[in-house]
């Protein structure tokens, strides 16, 4: 058991430092967003990996704005 506590430990390091990558959408970010956000992801509001994976998924529905903040931010 205490060799399997490195690996998992190297993991959860990992995927901390992935998930800190991406830092907090800015204020402008937010609004060229919040319309799409509210009519396609609503369910995901306060959900935001969640909020950012169905921005993703909905790009080709999205003003332009917004599929400029998704795109600029990897999506």
């Amino acid at each position: 058991m205490n060799r399997l506590l490195p690996p998992a430990l190297a993991f959860l390091a990992l995927s901390g430092s992935v998930a800190l990558a991406q830092p907090a959408p800015s204020a402008q970010e937010r609004m060229a967003c919040r319309s799409d956000a509210t009519r396609l992801c609503a369910s995901f509001i306060g959900k935001p990996e969640q909020m950012n994976a169905c921005l993703r998924d909905n790009k080709a529905k999205l003003s332009e704005s917004c599929r400029k903040v998704v795109e600029a931010r990897g999506g």
